[in-house]
This record gives C-alpha cells, structure tokens and sequence, in this order.
C-alpha cells in the first residue's frame, strides 16, 4: 500500500514533466522525419547506396553478431546517452540540454525511419520494425524517465541554490544516481537483444531489399 502512494504521489508531482519531455522526443521524431524531405537528390542517393551495401552485407552473414564486442559497442552506445543526461542534471544549466538531448533522439529515429519508409514505402517499414522499433520500445521510456528524474533534481538544485537553501540534497541525488543505476542494468539487456536477435531479423527482411528503387 506504501509502495502504491509512493508511486502514484511520483507520477502527480512529475506528470507534467513526463508529457512535456515526451512532446519534445515526438517533436524530435516529426522533425526528423520532415527532415528526409529536405535531402538534395545526391544525398538520398548516396544514403541510399549505403544502404544497399548495408543490406548486401546483412544478407551475406558479415554483419558481426553475438560476441561480447557488439554488444560492448552497442551497450556504449546507449549508456552514454544516459550518463550525459545525469551529469547534465548535476548542473543548474543542464535542464535545457537534457531537452535538447531529448529532441535530437527523436531527430535521429525519425529520420532514420522516415527516410527507409520513404524510399522503400512498406519493405522500409518492415525493415525498421526489425532494426529500429523493437530496442527503443525499452531504450525511450528509459531516456524519458531518466530526463524527467535529471531535470527534477535540476530543478530542486536551482530552488535549493538561488531560492531557499533548505532541505538536504543527498536523498534526491541518491534517487536519480539510483534511476541511473537501473536504467544502465536494463540496458545491458537491450544490447544483448541488439547483438544476438537484431542480427537474426534484419538477416531475414534484408534480401527484399537489395533491389534498391531509385530515389
């Protein structure tokens, strides 16, 4: 009963934020995809080239799966946008980048879905549903809860340095460093799922897709 106040109290005091921060990662995700609307006809050709040469290598087995340095590579890859985001919210000017942070992640998966939805139409689809979607079904909710919680602690550091100087940082800290914390554990399975299934499904789409359309 203690655990259900304690977290349905949370969510009232941070609803706000939680939406405020999703509307900027969804503001990110439309941008990015608007953004494939504005590549010069050599641009899209070359990202398209890259992507054949990229399916082409997928197709062939030598995408490298399984071993502990992919999913080293994929683990750093993600954990670094997490601790940015809690050493920005040690800091009283970090709330705005963790916003900014917020936005060009969703920038990067919109774009990166826009642009093989635009040029592959449903074939690009599915090749996201297999290569983007599923690990940034656990890797968002992660980064918006960890913002959230950097940018609460950003603001009780305002209020407790230029407001009122009452109360003890240490338990706050403790929370966020803990949110962290879980957040790093559960990342780990996301890059173990990155390295050993990721592989496996793009392997399965990837030849419908070496036949690149002009764009």
């Amino acid at each position: 009963m203690l655990r259900n106040r304690t977290l349905e109290q949370y969510m009232k005091e941070h609803l706000s934020l939680y939406i405020f921060v999703g509307v900027i990662f969804v503001t990110g995700v439309v941008f990015g995809a608007v953004m494939v609307n504005a590549l010069s006809l050599e641009q899209k050709q070359e990202i398209t080239r890259y992507l054949g040469n990229f399916f082409s290598i997928v197709t062939q087995g030598g995408l490298e799966s399984g071993t502990a340095s992919s999913i080293k590579e994929s683990f750093t890859m993600h954990i670094k946008w997490v601790l940015i985001i809690w050493l920005l919210g040690l800091s009283v000017i970090g709330l705005p980048l963790i916003l900014i942070l917020d936005f060009l992640k969703g920038v990067l998966i919109g774009f990166s879905v826009g642009y093989m939805v635009g040029t592959l139409s449903w074939k690009g689809l599915l090749f996201a549903m297999v290569s983007v979607v599923p690990q940034n079904l656990i890797v968002i909710p992660l980064l918006i809860i960890c913002s959230v919680s950097a940018i609460s602690f950003s603001i009780l550091l305002v209020k407790n340095r230029f407001i009122s100087r009452k109360g003890t940082l240490y338990e706050p800290f403790m929370q966020l460093s803990g949110t962290i914390l879980a957040s790093g554990f559960m990342l780990i399975g996301v890059a173990v799922f990155e390295a050993h299934v990721s592989p496996v499904m793009m392997k399965w789409v990837a030849p419908m897709l070496i036949t690149m359309p002009p764009s």
